[in-house]
């Protein structure tokens, strides 16, 4: 009697899903349609029409744009775009032109429209569709209509559990003295990251606290006591101690800072930056960039050269130097003393700073295709940045230069941007278990009683 075979459960094939991109998607990341395996992606016409109005600006977008129909054309290559060419994925794209249909509660003739109406029809010929689109709006008429629509999750993280760069630890009272002993222990006593802060306590005894330092080579040692004041100014909590910890090392090359206004973010970085540079002559200068996008309605045209104009964007970087340098100024000689020469203003300086190199002021714009050496570079407000854009600024960084990256993600002006999917958390959590990142979340503001309650409640 021959053996009994044995059924072989074959592992069932998913169904193919069609993805129909929002031209916010390739704007976004170029390499999206490169993310979607083996299923099929479809343009409409009109992403070609819109991608075709960003080609020719010098912004992130314009350049986003010009990739994006560089790979299409490479695509081409493969058959006809009308039928279906191979993706590197193993999928298909195809670009089509929205039939005319009924207008399905569409009838204003707009790209977006356009986009809708395609994925509808798509969806009546059997084909089981799904937009993506950054535009909530997109997102929302889509449902409206009964078509499923999803945002672009390729280069997102989830800000409700994002690495904080610290936790609280209770540990046994010898650990916590040897510590204080300054002793350096040979591992950590629960799982952590690189650069990662404990806060510790004795078990039992919860006045007894540690602020310890995870080392990359997994090592535990006391945070440095001697990095308290710099530059004139204090740390005033324990997650603005544990940012200069970090901004003063330059063992660290990259630092992110994420907290709400007036928690101290930009006037830390400011601060370490002077002090690395003036003092302790590790960097050559201070090189300062900010994404440029308005805060309400743009104010149009400024005058002036790229510095004119830039100083413009630059003010609250000269807020925050104000700030340090009146710390710093000297104090005025006594009455009836030998007569000495003026001091110089905190603006004044600022501009002896300038005129001088040790800080610069550079355009986010003018970094692409730099390479930046020995310069302690801050780049502000990277929350308004996309992943892209954080990958590609930090790429300029050349031999002994730092980055430290800050922002808000509750303050994004970005049309296109999240918590979740801006190139400053993006960045925090994907470089979190890298030797050369340290990253702190900042919470308590420290701007003052009406900035904290402006935080906390509006």
């Amino acid at each position: 009697m021959p053996p009994k075979k044995t059924a072989v459960r074959r592992k069932k094939k998913q169904p193919v899903k069609t993805f129909v991109l929002d031209t916010n998607v390739l704007l976004h990341s170029p390499v999206a349609l490169a993310v979607f395996d083996d299923n099929q992606v479809v343009l409409p016409m009109a992403v070609l029409e819109e991608l075709d109005k960003f080609k020719t600006q010098s912004s992130e977008l314009g350049r986003n744009a010009r990739e994006s129909i560089r790979k299409l054309d490479a695509l081409r290559e493969g058959g006809k775009l009308a039928k279906g060419v191979p993706l590197p994925s193993g999928g298909t794209l195809r670009v089509l032109v929205t039939p005319e249909i009924e207008k399905a509660g569409l009838e204003e003739d707009t790209p977006d429209n356009a986009l809708i109406r395609l994925a509808y029809w798509l969806g009546r010929q059997g084909e089981r569709v799904i937009i993506v689109s950054m535009d909530i709006n997109v997102r929302v008429k889509a449902n409206a209509i009964g078509l499923e629509a999803e945002d672009f999750e390729h280069e997102k993280v989830n800000f409700d559990e994002l690495y904080s760069g610290y936790q609280e630890t209770a540990v046994p009272r010898s650990v916590i003295e040897r510590l204080y002993d300054g002793q350096v222990l040979a591992s950590a006593p629960a799982k952590c990251y690189p650069n990662m802060f404990l806060h510790l306590s004795a078990i039992g005894q919860n006045d007894l606290k540690a602020i310890a330092r995870v080392f990359p080579d997994g090592t535990l040692a006391e945070i440095n006591l001697s990095i308290d004041t710099v530059y004139g100014i204090q740390s005033r909590n324990i997650e603005q101690r544990m940012a200069l910890e970090l901004l003063m090392d330059p063992a660290v090359s990259i630092v992110t800072l994420v907290g709400q206004a007036g928690t101290g973010k930009t006037l830390l970085a400011l601060a370490a930056g002077l002090h690395l540079v003036q003092r302790e002559h590790l960097y050559d200068r201070i090189l300062v960039s900010r994404p440029i996008v308005p805060l309400g309605k743009d104010i149009g045209y400024l005058p002036g050269d790229k510095e004119e104009k830039l100083s413009h964007w630059m003010e609250p970087i000269f807020d925050n130097l104000d700030y340090l340098l009146r710390r710093t100024q000297p104090d005025q000689p006594p009455a009836g003393a030998k007569k000495q020469p003026r001091l110089l203003t905190p603006q004044e300086r600022i501009t002896q700073l300038l005129d001088n190199d040790t800080l610069e002021l550079e355009a986010l714009t003018y970094i692409r295709g730099r390479s930046i050496s020995k310069q302690y570079m801050i780049i502000d407000e990277a929350q308004n940045l996309t992943p892209h854009e954080v990958k590609t600024v930090v790429s300029r960084a050349g031999e002994g230069t730092k980055v430290v990256l800050t922002g808000d993600p509750y303050q994004i002006d970005n049309p296109y941007l999240d918590a979740s999917s801006n190139g400053l958390t993006y960045a925090a959590e994907r470089m979190k278990e890298l030797p050369l990142h340290g990253h702190v979340t900042l919470h308590q503001s420290e701007r003052s009683l009406l900035a904290a309650a402006a935080a906390k409640y509006l």
